[in-house]
């Protein structure tokens, strides 16, 4: 279950329930959504000011989608701010017409604020209505949420994805038609390469270029896929909180610290698997996608993985833990030395000892 910041008042919560107690979407922003559904506006711009969802901007639906786009879309966007744009197509389904969330967050934004629209993205879908959304496209530069950068976007989207060495594997094996001896007892992969959502791929991009700090996934089991499950911000005294106590999950964490003096931000892959109280069925399946996930992370997505941990429990996460796992302590090693061998002339040389003579030689 994804856990997404709401905003309220003065400071942040992770509940969707506190978002709807306390009025955290303006009067007017819900008003302008239930008009939008209905196909009134082109485009709707929502900012957060003072840690509410308040209306940006509105702009009419005049001419076709694609002869407004860049005119609305364009000049609405803040070179050193985040916002969230929804722009309407021409194009309905069974819910009504279809739009396109756009997620703006330029590179020279205050990290702050970079973290809390990343947090609140979801609530926002939420309280438009997530069946209404036809796509979601992230942008940090202009032309990435351009006419031609969405086009650029359906092009990818059509594109099919190289396979990973799992799935290459698995194909051939799927394709041949492979007879089985005697003596063939068992047949093995390397592991299962399910696919990441959207939303965990773009959430290890933020985290890649260190927006966020936190990532979790999850196996999403009736689309064999591997979703989102949180970007919570967290310290490394949160990180027992993290782990669940009942189910699987995979996390990325920047492991932020000082070693020798120098200040380091290391990103650590922790599997968390609670043991015997997951179904066989859970345990098989994330041991199986653990290393090709981990293999997409870091070839696909340049992620640089400084540290991979198996754990059945939070307790042990702590900053001491994962220093010493990070830099194992280097212990002196005591060379024995061999016992010298003496001097070869410390007995003299060995001589020749002659016989005594009979006395009655000597007479």
């Amino acid at each position: 279950m994804s856990h997404q910041t709401g905003i309220q008042g003065n400071s942040f919560t992770s509940s969707h329930d506190e978002f709807h107690r306390h009025g955290q979407t303006t009067a007017e922003v819900k008003d302008i959504f239930a008009k939008a559904r209905n196909g009134e506006y082109r485009l709707i711009k929502i900012v957060i000011e003072n840690e509410r969802l308040v209306l940006g901007d509105f702009k009419p639906a005049v001419k076709k989608w694609d002869q407004e786009w860049d005119s609305y879309v364009l000049p609405l966007l803040e070179d050193g701010m985040p916002s969230y744009l929804l722009f309407r197509l021409d194009t309905t389904n069974n819910q009504g017409y279809e739009w396109i969330f756009l997620a703006w967050s330029p590179d020279h934004s205050p990290v702050r604020q970079k973290m809390l629209y990343a947090a609140t993205r979801a609530t926002l879908k939420k309280e438009f209505g997530g069946g209404h959304i036809k796509e979601e496209i992230f942008g940090t530069a202009k032309d990435d949420v351009s006419l031609n950068g969405y086009k650029r976007y359906l092009v990818s989207l059509a594109a099919p994805l190289p396979l990973t060495a799992a799935e290459e594997e698995l194909r051939h094996i799927n394709e041949a038609q492979t007879e089985i001896h005697v003596d063939t007892k068992q047949q093995t992969l390397q592991g299962v390469a399910f696919p990441m959502q959207r939303e965990a791929i773009e959430a290890l991009e933020h985290f890649r270029a260190k927006r966020i700090n936190y990532v979790q996934l999850e196996i999403d089991f009736p689309k064999e896929s591997i979703k989102l499950s949180s970007t919570t911000p967290t310290e490394v005294r949160d990180l027992p909180k993290r782990i669940p106590k009942d189910a699987a999950r995979y996390h990325f964490f920047l492991y932020k610290h000082t070693h020798e003096g120098d200040f380091l931000e290391s990103t650590v892959f922790i599997y968390s698997m609670p043991g015997y109280k997951c179904s066989i069925r859970e345990r098989m399946l994330y041991s199986s996608c653990k290393s090709p996930l981990i293999n997409t992370v870091e070839k696909n997505l340049h992620v640089e993985i400084a540290k991979k941990l198996e754990i059945d429990n939070g307790d042990e996460l702590t900053s001491e833990y994962l220093y010493e796992e990070l830099h194992p302590k280097q212990h002196a090693h005591k060379q024995i030395f061999s016992k010298p061998k003496g001097p070869t002339g410390k007995r003299g040389g060995r001589r020749i000892m002659r016989a005594p003579r009979d006395a009655d030689d000597d007479d």
